[in-house]
């Protein structure tokens, strides 16, 4: 039943097993399948190569195309730097307006700082919580390899305390044949220095299962101790969630800051474009100013001209003095209105300034929530930095306990050492047993001789035999003639008979007496038939007691060394189980480890996109720095215009108290071009404002891209954590049943053994009891035989002790001939198991040349693996300067596409500027027709003016020379107008040639990239070369590892072949173990009849000599059998564990 019960087990095992090589076929399927989607990833990420250089082809085109464009831009620009130049003056003007945006963006600058500051401590600290875990996971797996190493100690251990059980059980089983066949003190010598040396052995074991025992307990301590690490590897990457999502509400903060500077932004260019309205509407008056007063100078020029003129000139003089009070009063009004106008922006400046202040109060509020929040991460982060500290804490108590762990390495590795010694001793004593077993098998052979001497006696014996049966036939004969002679002498007798009953009368008295002595031996001899015949009766049932009891006692060991053996292969069978567990558990391992490989290289590409969003934030930071610049510049050109604002009130102001005219004018003229040129500038600042604030917007939308991505990549990151924490919580659960199976296996094992020990003691005890008995019952025999000796003696008859002699010469003929029989049985039988040894020590042999042949392919194989790991590397390190490379062109593609975004920019600017020039001629073509109507006007005045002019003819000489004077000067105004212009010649020619250089060193540059790109393209087309090459290779290699893999399975079906002999060579060694006994058995029963007929007669000497000497012989011969029986499972077992190593 327990057999039935073991064999049930091992097939629900079995299943299990399988069950389990199912899964891993199907993760190894699984990670095929993610093996083919890199693959695949790689081939899209080739072709996005290829769809990249294709773009940069065309790109290339459109640089050609717009060199073209960029040469007519150049003469724009020319024209343009001129006014950049005057802009440049304005633009410290406008500075102070800025600072103090500046100062209210710099504030949310540093606060922004501080936010992003926190984050990259937080970042910090979750890399070294990274690193802790990971040096938790390597001292794990360091801890895990030590306890495979304790493992296979134990193991070894637990197979040598095995093979030295079954050495003691041998050297027991020895002991008891001995002690059974032996009663010489010699015998006694011998079993008690196997005595001794069982109980160093028992020692020795006892030795072997403490430090089993103890390498257990270590075992559990280490299973406890990953288990607590595994527990805080669990809250660390809690906290390290916890802590992420901190970061993204943090960035979630950051974009809603940066929404609201956007929208700051807005409001600030709303309220530019209406400054820029208003400076059109104050261009407007200025000009209608400059040509009031320009009619007001050619009116004073007249009347210069005409000053001493007469009394019509007066009346004359007197209207244009009416006219001038007329465009006084228009002046009031336009200074009036423009005072309104003023007082209007005033009023839209201080709802601004509301504006911005509630603007102002709403980002300090933000600021405070951000300051809170900042205080809430710096009690997290402190809780963080406890939760480190805690860590640190844990780490130095792993630490402790490494020690701890290291010193009992160190003692077990000392252990180790005392059990090699004791392995040394016990192969000496190895050594020694095989010196014995060379003395046995010389015993053996003397043993032999004996036999042949034997066989030489049982002939001369046969010889006697013969001359017996001639004596015994002449004492026939001899006895005939003595009953012919009785016959005769009866009736002689008969004769005296009568004559003695003549004489009876005589006699009577003499017959009285003979009666009398006749009765008296009648009486003797009743009595001693009746006391021998009940002993001789009570010894036969004591022998066939004894006898049926030694048959009991035979074939109850019998059972047991059938049941032994059938626990040997029951145990056999689980070794090799847990032998195919500790492979799947070394293929569980191993995927475990490609596991972490996986683990690793998508760390890799965590950090690679990791530096990615880095440098996105270094380049965004660039380009909040240079939006700061350009708002600091916008408030200071807003406080310039300000100064310039509160300068032209002022001025007016002084133009009510000044008298002269001409020079306040002249000022009112140069202060409006100022301030035509400073709008002009704004408008171009607002541009160039408007250009960076796209730029900025795509800046945002590729970092929020970017972000996505790394928000994805993140997620898979964290996926596949979670697959790497399931698969390593399955992998433990199942070393876990596997461990739990082990032990219950070893446990069984255990029990087993600890019944087979108890029932060998029970045996053993039964043995000594019966051995004891025996020896008992012999000297009760030999009383009763010497009793039965003496009594024969006395009345003993020669017919009994004549056919007594022929029964017993029967039955030695009988017994010598069965003896013969059964001799030359046990030398076939020895013959056979010879022969069956030489065939399994070549089979070993074989088998051996087999496991040094697949060593040597492991080995080869081994080293194609670390040459196909050294390829791996250096193609991991191409990849990596490929991915490198195209990380450069990415960067050149960045550089080209920014060029050529600015390019278009420019093209906008310029396209703007030429509406702005459209829009400028027909401001001038308007101008043109006020001035044409003001022309017709003049006409009509002048039409007025010529009846006047008729009157004053006398005059006219003085009025020419005048005009003569006025016209030496204009002349002279315009030479010096001539001058400035050639001036102005001179400078745009050099600007010219200025641009014309610049126009060659871009036009080089453009040659230096297109040379690059044609390069960038050679070394991209040969890195794909490589990769194919490289490609090429791996499929080779896949193809010699799928070769390999072909080999490895056929050698594992030779070693399941071979393992297969084996066991049948174990079933045929346990027939023949099983053939022994039977023969032991049978031998035994002829022993025991030839020693109980022994001692049956008074020739014991002669029948008793042959039959003991037989029997030593016999026994010498049994011994050197189960010798060789024993030893053929230890041999078996040592094959199997060198086919295991």
């Amino acid at each position: 039943m327990r057999e039935k019960e073991e064999l049930k087990k091992a097939i629900e095992q079995t299943d299990r097993l399988i069950s389990k090589v199912q899964e891993l076929e199907e993760k190894n399927a699984g990670l095929s399948k993610e093996k083919n989607e890199v693959f695949i990833r790689l081939r899209a990420e080739q072709e996005n190569l290829l769809e990249t250089e294709q773009r940069c082809t065309q790109l290339v085109k459109v640089k050609r195309e717009l060199e073209s464009q960029v040469a007519a831009l150049n003469d724009r620009l020319e024209e343009e730097e001129s006014c950049t130049a005057e802009l440049a003056v304005h633009k410290q003007r406008l500075e102070s307006e800025c600072s103090s945006l500046k100062k209210d963006i710099e504030e949310l600058e540093s606060t922004l700082i501080a936010v992003e500051k926190e984050k990259q401590s937080s970042e910090i600290n979750v890399r070294t919580l990274s690193e802790e875990l990971s040096q938790c996971d390597e001292n794990v797996l360091k801890l895990q390899k030590e306890k495979e190493h304790l493992v296979e100690l134990s193991q070894q251990a637990f197979e040598d305390l095995q093979s030295e059980e079954e050495k003691v059980n041998l050297l027991t089983k020895e002991k008891a044949k001995l002690q059974v066949q032996t009663e010489d003190d010699i015998f006694c010598l011998s079993y008690n220095q196997e005595r001794r040396h069982r109980s160093e052995l028992e020692k020795a074991k006892r030795k072997l299962e403490g430090d089993s025992k103890m390498t257990i307990e270590n075992l559990n301590e280490m299973e406890k101790l990953k288990t607590d690490l595994e527990e805080v590897i669990k809250k660390k990457d809690l906290e390290i969630n916890a802590t992420n999502n901190k970061l993204e509400e943090e960035e979630a903060l950051n974009v809603n800051l940066q929404k609201i500077n956007k929208e700051l932004q807005v409001r600030i260019e709303e309220l530019e474009e209406e400054l820029d309205a208003e400076k059109a509407i104050r261009a407007k008056v200025e000009k209608q100013r400059s040509d009031l007063t320009r009619e007001l100078d050619d009116l004073t020029d007249r009347l210069e001209e005409a000053g001493g003129a007469t009394a019509s000139q007066m009346d004359m003089n007197k209207k244009r003095e009416a006219e001038l009070l007329r465009l006084r009063r228009e002046l009031e009004e336009t200074s009036l209105q423009s005072e309104t106008m003023a007082s209007s922006l005033r009023k839209k400046h201080a709802d601004m300034v509301v504006d911005m202040t509630e603007q102002y109060e709403s980002l300090q509020r933000v600021r405070a929530k951000l300051e809170k929040d900042k205080q809430n991460m710096k009690l997290e982060i402190e809780d963080l930095t406890a939760t480190v500290e805690n860590m640190q804490k844990a780490k130095a108590s792993c630490d402790i306990q490494i020690r701890k762990l290291e010193d009992f390495f160190t003692e077990a590795s000392s252990r180790n050492e005392e059990l090699q010694k004791a392995l040394t001793e016990l192969n000496v004593a190895k050594s020694r047993i095989i010196a014995e077993n060379n003395d046995l098998s010389r015993q053996l052979e003397e043993t032999e001789n004996r036999a042949s001497q034997t066989n030489r006696t049982k002939v001369l014996l046969a010889s006697q035999c013969e001359d017996l049966k001639k004596q015994l036939e002449e004492e026939s004969k001899a006895k005939n003639s003595l009953s012919s002679s009785l016959s005769s002498l009866k009736h002689d007798f008969e004769m005296l008979k009568e004559q003695l009953e003549e004489e009876q009368e005589s006699k009577l008295d003499l017959q009285r007496l003979m009666s009398k002595l006749n009765s008296e031996v009648t009486h003797w001899r009743t009595r001693y038939e009746a006391d021998a015949i009940q002993r001789t009766d009570e010894l036969e049932d004591a022998k066939k007691k004894l006898s049926s009891r030694l048959q009991e006692a035979e074939e109850a060991v019998e059972a047991t060394q059938a049941k032994c053996s059938s626990m040997e292969k029951t145990k056999q069978r689980l070794q090799g189980e847990v032998e195919d567990l500790s492979i799947d558990l070394e293929k569980a391992n191993a995927t475990a480890a490609a596991l972490d490989k996986k683990q690793r290289v998508l760390e890799k590409q965590l950090s690679d996109w990791r530096q990615k969003c880095e440098d996105i934030l270094a380049e965004l930071d660039s380009c909040q720095k240079e939006c700061r610049q350009h708002a600091t510049e916008l408030f200071k050109l807003k406080t310039s215009y300000e100064e310039a604002i509160e300068q032209i009130e002022a001025l007016k102001r002084e133009n009510k108290a000044f008298q002269g005219l001409d020079t306040v004018l002249e000022e009112i003229a140069d202060l409006t071009d100022q301030l035509g040129e400073g709008g002009k500038s704004v408008h171009e600042l607002q541009k160039s404002k408007k250009k960076l604030e796209m730029e900025k917007e795509e800046l945002q939308a590729s970092l929020e891209e970017s972000e996505a991505a790394l928000e994805a990549e993140e997620t898979k990151v964290m996926r596949l954590q979670l697959e790497l924490t399931q698969a390593k919580a399955d992998v433990d659960r199942r070393l876990q049943e596997k461990e739990e199976e082990f032990e219950g296996t070893r446990k069984s094992h255990q029990r087993a053994l600890e019944s087979l020990q108890a029932s060998l003691d029970t045996e053993v005890k039964g043995r000594t009891e019966a051995v004891r008995m025996k020896k008992k019952l012999e000297g009760d025999v030999n009383e009763l035989e010497i009793q039965l000796d003496l009594v024969t003696k006395n009345n003993a008859e020669l017919l009994k002790t004549t056919k007594k002699m022929q029964q017993q010469i029967k039955d030695m003929q009988a017994q010598i001939e069965e003896d013969s029989r059964h001799h030359e049985e046990l030398r076939e039988q020895h013959n056979l198991m010879e022969r069956r040894c030489n065939l399994l020590a070549t089979e070993a042999e074989e088998s051996r040349t087999s496991l040094d042949a697949t060593e040597r392919a492991r080995k080869t194989l081994e080293q194609e693996l670390i040459e196909m790991t050294e390829k791996y590397n250096e193609i991991n390190s191409q990849f990596q300067s490929v991915t490198c490379l195209k990380r450069k062109l990415e960067a050149d593609l960045q550089q080209f596409t920014t060029e050529h975004e600015e390019l278009y920019s420019e093209i906008r600017t310029a396209d703007e500027k030429a509406k702005k020039a459209t829009c400028e001629a027909a401001r001038v073509a308007e101008e043109l027709r006020h001035e044409q109507e003001h022309t017709l006007h003049l006409e009509r005045v002048k039409k007025g003016l010529e009846a006047q002019i008729k009157d004053m003819t006398a005059r006219l000489d003085e009025a020419e020379q005048l005009a003569l004077k006025g016209g030496k000067k204009i002349i002279q105004k315009l030479e010096a107008r001539v001058k400035e212009l050639e001036m102005e010649l001179d400078s745009e020619q050099k600007r010219h040639a200025e641009t014309v250089k610049t126009l060659r060193k871009n036009e080089r540059r453009l040659k230096e990239l297109v040379f690059q790109s044609e390069e960038d393209q050679k070394n991209q087309q040969r890195m794909q070369e490589l990769v194919e090459r490289l490609q090429n290779k791996m499929k080779a290699y896949k193809r010699q590892v799928e070769e390999a893999e072909e080999q490895a399975n056929m050698n594992l079906a030779k070693y399941r072949k071979t393992v297969h002999e084996l066991d049948d060579a174990e079933e045929r060694a346990d027939i023949a173990e099983a053939a022994l006994t039977k023969i032991r058995t049978k031998n035994r029963a002829s022993f025991g009849k030839g020693y109980s007929s022994g001692y049956s007669t008074p020739f014991t000497a002669l029948v008793r000599s042959p039959s003991s000497a037989g029997s030593e012989g016999r026994a010498e011969k049994i011994i050197n059998d189960d010798d060789t029986a024993s030893l053929i499972p230890a041999y078996l077992n040592s094959l199997k564990k060198l086919m295991i190593e």
